[in-house]
Parts: C-alpha cells; sequence; structure tokens
C-alpha cells in the first residue's frame, strides 16, 4: 500500500534534485559485501545495498545437458523474496516479482557471455555441469535488482567445484576442489536500475520510493574488448522513457558500470589476499 504522504514526501524531494535520505538523485547507497556466508554452497555472498540484504548461493549438480546445447552446462536462477525480509512478502509460490527479478539476473548473465557453458561438458550429450544461482532476500528496503545482480555476479566469481567421481559419478558435496568456474572476466555484467517519478530519474531507491516510482529501465552492462556493451534491459512500470531519457540512463549506467568494476575487483583482492 502506497500512501498519498508518501508520494508526496518523495517527489517533492526528487523535484529538489534530493532524496529523503539526503543523497543524490543519482547517488547509491554504501555496500557492503560478505563472502562464505554459507558453508555448505560452492560459493557464497552477502550483499547490503543500504538495509537492504540479499544472499545468494552457487550450487552445482551433474545433469543430462538440453537437447538444443548438448555441448554445454545449464543455470537456472531463483530469487525467494522470504517473508521475514518484508511485510510485503508471503509463503508460497513464487510472486511475478520474485520470478522477473531472477529473469532479469539470468538474461544478464546469460546474454554477456560471462560463463563459458561448453567448459561445462563432462560427456557431450550425456553429462554436464549444472549451474544453480539461488538468491534469497533477509530485508528488504528497495532495489533487489541491483543488489541481488551484484551478489549472483560474486557467488559466481568465487564458486569452486565440489568433488567430482567419475567413476561413480558421485559428487561429494562440501569436498571443494581448488577449480573454480569458467568464467570471462571482461564480460562480466553489472546491473543498475534506474526509476522514474515524475519527470524525475534516480538510482538505488529506498522501498518507499521504489513503492512510488512511476516506471523503472534496468541496464545490464558489461565491458568486452574495453568499450562498455549493453546486454540486456528490462522494463517495468506504467511511465514511458523518451529517448533523450533513455541515452541519459544508458551514459550513467557506465558511470556506475566502471564504479561497481572497481569495487568488485577490490573485493576480490581481499579475498584473495585472505586465502
Amino acid at each position: 500500500m502506497v500512501y498519498k504522504i508518501t508520494k508526496k514526501n518523495v517527489l517533492e524531494a526528487v523535484n529538489k534534485g534530493k532524496r529523503l535520505d539526503g543523497r543524490g538523485l543519482l547517488e547509491n547507497r554504501p555496500i557492503e559485501i560478505k563472502f562464505g556466508v554459507s558453508n555448505k554452497a560452492e560459493g557464497s555472498v552477502s550483499v547490503k545495498m543500504g538495509k537492504t540484504e540479499v544472499v545468494c548461493g552457487i550450487k552445482m549438480g551433474v545433469a543430462e545437458p538440453y537437447t538444443d546445447h548438448e555441448g554445454e552446462g545449464t543455470m537456472m536462477t531463483t530469487m525467494e523474496l522470504l517473508p521475514l525480509s518484508s511485510p510485503n512478502f508471503e509463503y508460497g509460490q513464487p510472486s511475478i516479482q520474485s520470478v522477473e527479478t531472477a529473469r532479469i539476473i539470468d538474461r544478464g548473465i546469460r546474454e554477456s557471455g560471462f560463463i563459458d557453458f561448453e567448459k561445462l561438458c563432462i560427456k557431450d550429450g550425456e553429462k554436464v555441469w549444472s549451474i544453480f544461482i539461488d538468491m534469497a532476500t533477509i530485508n528488504d528496503d528497495g532495489n533487489l535488482i541491483d543488489a541481488g545482480g551484484l551478489a549472483a555476479i560474486l557467488a559466481l566469481m568465487t564458486a569452486k567445484f565440489p568433488e567430482y567421481d567419475e567413476k561413480t559419478e558421485r559428487i561429494n558435496f562440501g569436498e571443494f576442489t581448488n577449480k573454480k568456474l569458467p568464467l570471462n572476466a571482461d564480460k562480466m555484467p553489472l546491473t543498475t536500475t534506474f526509476f522514474k517519478l515524475g519527470d524525475k530519474i534516480f538510482i538505488d531507491p529506498t522501498r518507499e520510493e521504489e513503492d512510488v516510482a512511476e516506471g523503472r529501465l534496468s541496464i545490464e552492462m558489461s565491458k568486452p574488448d574495453k568499450d562498455e556493451m549493453i546486454n540486456a534491459m528490462q522494463k517495468g512500470g506504467d511511465a514511458a522513457f523518451s529517448t533523450e531519457e533513455i541515452e541519459s540512463m544508458v551514459e550513467e549506467s557506465t558511470k556506475m558500470f566502471k564504479k561497481l568494476n572497481s569495487l568488485v575487483n577490490e573485493e576480490l583482492k581481499k579475498v584473495a589476499k585472505e586465502k
């Protein structure tokens, strides 16, 4: 439920170029990252954007390949909106928001070529590695798409294969090798979602801001061959975006990609030093 007074307050703030928490329209909240939050997953991470927190775990299994991609591994992405994280979420079948959020993140990873699926093949046409990207909300204070997208990338980049006995075709879950996933680091996709209220556009909204927003556009970008590339875009809400607004968002998304890319590299260096 969106209260009129909430929308009035948010609109008054963005019209002045500010947010209710004092940020600028294109200023994101502080990001906190914690690795290894699950000792059962092949890779796991917690990402906090302000008060929003999403955890992501990577699980791997062996399965038959899809008939139209017999020499490639598979991937499945899910986002569970836990009721403990928001009064708006309920137990039961996945909601439209849950499915859409997972699909947006999934599409950015697939279309970027970040994962080399051919290297996940064990025996052509018979056995391949399957990657399961499982995300869940710990606290929802807006912008779950960007938080989940960053969590998924970081979990993939730190995941390691479990031990697999080719003779018995059994996986020793909980026993990890030093082998990492076949990733194309130069094609790492990062997501920035823009929200529109009135004629103002802003990023990384709190829950109140996202609830009153009239439209959004998620831009998933990577940097192959040193030039930023858009891998996927997803629009939501009723508000329309002009050509000029889209061009401006793409330009701003490029800036955000560079900031997030630097953050990812810094965090991965910390993990490497700890080991």
